[in-house]
């Protein structure tokens, strides 16, 4: 799964890097969270969890003119999908990635998958290694985060499926009405990375993103061909320190690598070799 990821761009960046129609990102919209969002939302972030709003990108036509051609625009989303049939938004804690080999069977994601697509802008994303031979002192295989990144420095941007959930609760017009939510869709991960877990997020690649992001685009075979997307060797994976596996801790310094001798029992992702026994 992904859990985790780093996105340090600001929305200036973004918006030249995705060709931005339309910045949205100063709009306010409904936080879940019981306290305030640290760092804001759309400010650098280098540990962002499910339930805080980090910068998405999607095009959608313009509300109120049917003869206008849909834009590319930049939101700030909640991480983890409420279907807009939930009674519940805390449905949407357990829906933070959509499995690709599956997606288009399940209610939950089908109907986001055929024409709410988007695009999760990142600098990589942090996964959790389960030790073979060592041990934390509860006794439990010890977990060693990795932060994975593209090799060639390219804009990363993960597949993800966004829906609008309202809450009935309070009047259409409310602003806080509506929650906007996204889930990042993963696949099988390709060798190397399944050393690290068997999981990884889906990754487009630039020609792909026109496509993917186009709501008129609802066939379902074509969706299905994305999913099944698959080019190995983009990335590059290294281990870093445990204070990425608290949320509360942020900073550019959580993507410093470690060295060999801070490592106990970790496996190097591109050799199998087991590092500190």
């Amino acid at each position: 799964m992904c859990g985790r990821y780093a996105s340090s761009s600001h929305p200036e960046d973004l918006i030249e890097e995705f060709e931005i129609h339309e910045d949205r990102t100063g709009q306010v919209a409904p936080s879940i969270l019981v306290t305030p969002q640290s760092p804001p939302a759309g400010q650098p972030d280098f540990n962002i969890a499910p339930t805080k709003q980090a910068p998405v990108v999607l095009t959608r036509a313009v509300r109120g003119d049917a003869d206008a051609s849909p834009t590319r625009q930049l939101r700030l989303l909640t991480w983890g999908l409420v279907p807009s049939w939930s009674k519940d938004i805390k449905v949407g804690l357990r829906m933070i990635n959509a499995r690709s080999e599956s997606l288009l069977d399940k209610s939950s994601f089908a109907r986001a998958a055929a024409s709410r697509r988007c695009l999760v802008p990142a600098d990589g994303w942090y996964e959790w290694q389960v030790s073979p031979t060592a041990v934390d002192t509860k006794g439990n295989p010890r977990r060693q985060p990795f932060f994975v990144h593209r090799s060639d420095g390219a804009p990363l941007a993960m597949a993800g499926l966004y829906e609008f959930w309202r809450d009935r609760s309070l009047g259409e017009d409310d602003p806080d009405a509506w929650l906007t939510t996204y889930a990042i869709i993963t696949s099988a991960a390709e060798p190397g990375l399944d050393r690290i877990h068997d999981r990884q997020p889906l990754v487009l690649e630039r020609e792909d993103w026109d496509d993917w992001l186009d709501p008129t685009q609802t066939d379902l075979a074509s969706v299905k061909a994305h999913l099944a997307f698959s080019e190995p060797g983009r990335f590059d994976a290294y281990p870093v320190g445990t204070a990425v596996n608290s949320s509360r801790n942020n900073g550019e310094q959580l993507l410093l690598p470690l060295v060999r001798s801070d490592l106990v029992g970790a496996v190097d992702p591109t050799t199998g070799e087991i590092i500190g026994q």
